[in-house]
């Protein structure tokens, strides 16, 4: 195997991985970006810190009016958890890299602009490698065994 492939494993895996992370923060709060009390499972939005207090520029007020909508909050954690999962399995890739460069597009504009470039931060950079890697094979993944399931010969976008 090539070195590019396994660096573009890695970073997809390393992709899923901050997406699973982000999702199981917010659920349980682990303390890292959520405190224990400001989790998902105690009751509070796991959209609240980020839209409450990140949320700057032209788009604050679209941004911080989603705050507590039950819809958007389950939105993101079910995109977070599937959009992780799949990278991590390197399933689905298509529908999970353009998933993710959505939610990574979204919270991009909440941030406008951003703190130390007049356009350009992680998120940007996010989106150009989730596009990357959806139209990229990469090893140490399920995608052999998942593009040979009934349900994704039958609905191709589902590769």
């Amino acid at each position: 195997m090539a070195k590019k492939e396994y660096l573009l494993s890695f970073s997809r895996i390393s992709l899923g991985l901050i997406f699973i992370w982000g999702f199981l923060d917010k659920l349980f709060g682990l303390g890292f970006s959520t405190l224990r009390e400001s989790s998902w499972i105690s009751g509070t939005s796991p959209t609240l810190g980020f839209l409450k207090f990140a949320s700057k520029g032209p788009f604050t007020k679209l941004f911080q009016a989603m705050i507590g909508n039950v819809f958007v909050d389950w939105i993101f954690m079910i995109g977070l958890l599937l959009v992780g999962f799949c990278l991590i399995f390197g399933i689905a890739k298509k529908i999970s890299g353009y998933s993710g460069a959505l939610m990574m597009f979204l919270m991009w504009l909440a941030v406008l602009p951003p703190e130390h470039h007049p356009f350009l931060d992680e998120h940007i950079i996010y989106i150009f490698i989730l596009i990357f890697l959806a139209h990229t094979k990469t090893k140490f993944s399920l995608s052999n065994r998942w593009r040979n399931l009934k349900l994704v010969k039958k609905h191709p976008i589902l590769e």
